[in-house]
């Protein structure tokens, strides 16, 4: 008699990976341009010649429980590229407990500019997902980062997120902060947190030019705030009902600014 064996059940392992450069023409090429399992990298039309796009694709359902995923995305002195998503990203329970893990790296070398605005992340009552984001600028780079999180479907209750944001510039640290939200993290829904709200997010601008006008410390609205940093950057936090009204919060934050 022939006993079965029980195979392990593991998560995807998949990567993406980005390079940006000068084409030598005054505008960007893209040399590599790679994705796997989840990852479809196209690159897209941009408005501004001199600036490459790229939207991130899903191809199939990710992340799941288990699974880890990175993304990789370099961009050379002197070039300018814009990273986009084509829909929001579900963050959903796997076939193991293990959390999944996102993990995103990016780097801006002198004179470089990144706009890194994927779509929304969305944590799916019964998942586990620990994002990681590390942004290494050099000394003249530029980056605005858009990072949103959704906790959980319309009419049911958000699952376990972990985000940290890690961010250098010119060799120090910039910026460097975790969120944790969902069952198990200790007053993640308090009045002084999210007090009820379910969509939160977070716009990083790095720009030199800063320097020369420092941003105060305010409000935007009743749900988003402005905090200076100690170096060329400006962090906005919101909180909002929905992913619709943090992204006209957020947006609005763009447009009534001097950045």
């Amino acid at each position: 008699m022939t006993t079965a064996t029980a195979l392990p059940v593991t998560g995807v392992r998949a990567h993406a990976r980005i390079t940006a450069a000068p084409d030598g023409r005054g505008g960007t090429a893209l040399p590599l341009r790679s994705g796997e399992g989840p990852f479809a990298v196209r690159r897209t039309r941009s408005a501004d010649p001199s600036r490459a796009r790229v939207t991130l694709v899903g191809a199939m359902s990710a992340p799941l429980g288990g699974d880890r995923l990175a993304i990789e995305t370099r961009v050379r002195a002197g070039a300018a590229l814009r990273v986009d998503g084509s829909a929001a990203t579900l963050a959903l329970p796997g076939r193991t407990a293990d959390p999944a893990h996102w993990d995103v790296w990016l780097q801006v070398g002198e004179g470089g500019l990144l706009h890194w605005l994927p779509e929304p992340l969305i944590s799916v009552c019964g998942s586990e997902l620990r994002q990681r984001i590390r942004a290494e600028l050099a000394p003249g780079a530029r980056l605005v980062l858009r990072d949103e999180q959704v906790l959980g479907r319309a009419g049911e209750g958000p699952g376990r997120l972990t985000s940290r944001l890690t961010v250098r510039y010119a060799g120090r640290p910039l910026l460097d902060q975790q969120l944790d939200f969902g069952p198990g993290a200790p007053g993640w829904d308090d009045g002084a947190v999210l007090g009820g709200h379910r969509a939160v997010g977070q716009l990083l601008v790095v720009d030199p030019g800063l320097g020369d006008e420092p941003e105060q410390s305010r409000l935007l609205g009743e749900t988003a705030a402005v905090t200076p940093l100690a170096g060329p950057g400006v962090l906005v936090t919101a909180v909002a009902q929905d992913a619709l009204r943090l992204r006209r919060v957020l947006d609005e934050a763009l447009t009534f600014t001097s950045w």
